[in-house]
């Protein structure tokens, strides 16, 4: 009987193969979720990651999200934003988040958000281009070694010294570029972005200006990149740059839809579609390892350069989409990759992981 009984243990297990193992299952995350307006539109549009670890990611349409490791949080026009659509963020000196949206400009210190306004000229021409007539887009915020807090928005640009701050209002300088009128931005400055660089120079540019400005801290130097250009094509169709961050070696790199330049601070270095960079770039960063990261929009996807090579980030690589409006590098070194579509992905060096979802709801606060 023990000899029968063995016989059939032993082929009974021959017959059915190996056991099988459970398969390991994907491993949950918590996500973005997406619940106003068509999936197809929107973007990631800015992030930042604030003193205490937190992961802040503005949308158009769709509010603010916080991370803060474990679960999202999202902040309407509800809970007090001014819009539901916002395009920039800064962490000012005292823990205190500066978020610029379509409506303006508003101030989050943990608890509430207040409106802060911005008083404009009583002659400030209106906007000749009927989509921008009546809103008051913030574009970029910077704070500049001096502690002043420079905002580029769709009616100029303005500073604010800090300190005569009180409750929905603050003092603020309109600070002239140039006395040109009109564009498609803009009826004055035309600037989307800003920048200072190591020696305290401050830098201007948006999609109306020829080429950037550079304010030295006494007057403004119209910087044109077709007369600075060591070699490689000059910028024809896109003139205008966007200056986006100084690396670690004192070049400061500027982009538009051409492709990037990096200036030496004496001549322009051009790098196109053609060097393995994304087509238009939006945001570029540098990694602690010293990598550049480019993010381009309509497609252009994303790009990383380790000082002589470019690699390209495809759909094989698990970036779904590569319209790129916003990079972060979080404190541990992983960066966070914001796209159109209200789109969320996170690439640990390794691999891309999708961390946003669409679920349609009724909107019951979009618009004001």
């Amino acid at each position: 009987y023990t000899f029968g009984l063995l016989f059939i243990l032993i082929f009974g297990t021959a017959c059915n193969g190996p056991v099988k193992k459970d398969l390991p299952k994907e491993k949950e995350h918590p996500k973005l979720i997406k619940t106003i307006g068509s999936p197809r539109y929107g973007n990631v549009q800015c992030s930042l990651q604030d003193k205490t670890g937190n992961l802040w990611f503005g949308t158009t349409e769709n509010g603010l999200y916080k991370y803060d490791g474990k679960s999202f949080s999202r902040f309407l026009m509800a809970d007090g934003l001014n819009s539901n659509s916002v395009f920039c963020m800064m962490e000012d000196k005292d823990g205190k988040i500066w978020i610029g949206t379509e409506a303006g400009l508003c101030l989050y210190d943990g608890k509430t958000f207040v409106e802060i306004e911005i008083p404009l000229p009583k002659n400030l021409p209106p906007n000749k281009n009927e989509h921008y007539r009546n809103s008051n887009w913030v574009f970029s915020i910077m704070e500049s070694k001096s502690g002043k807090l420079w905002f580029a928005t769709i009616n100029g640009v303005y500073i604010y010294d800090g300190n005569s701050l009180s409750i929905g209002k603050a003092s603020f300088t309109r600070f002239i570029i140039n006395d040109a009128t009109g564009g498609f931005l803009s009826t004055n400055n035309n600037v989307e972005r800003i920048l200072e660089d190591k020696a305290g120079n401050i830098w201007f540019g948006g999609r109306t200006n020829e080429g950037v400005y550079r304010y030295d801290g006494k007057s403004i130097t119209n910087v044109k990149l077709q007369e600075l250009f060591q070699d490689g094509p000059k910028p024809k169709a896109h003139n205008w740059a966007w200056p986006q961050l100084q690396d670690k070696n004192g070049n400061i790199w500027f982009s538009n839809w051409g492709g990037v330049y990096r200036y030496d601070g004496k001549s322009f270095t051009s790098f196109t579609k053609k060097d393995g960079l994304p087509g238009g770039v939006t945001r570029i960063i540098q990694d602690k390892k010293g990598n550049l990261w480019f993010g381009g929009d309509a497609g252009a996807g994303l790009s990383r350069y380790n000082g002589k090579s470019f690699t390209r980030f495809t759909t094989k690589d698990g970036l779904l989409n590569y319209s790129i409006w916003s990079i972060l590098e979080d404190k541990t070194g992983n960066l966070w990759i914001g796209t159109r579509e209200t789109g969320l992905y996170l690439y640990d060096g390794k691999t891309f992981t999708t961390y946003s979802e669409y679920k349609h709801q009724p909107a019951t606060t979009n618009k004001r």
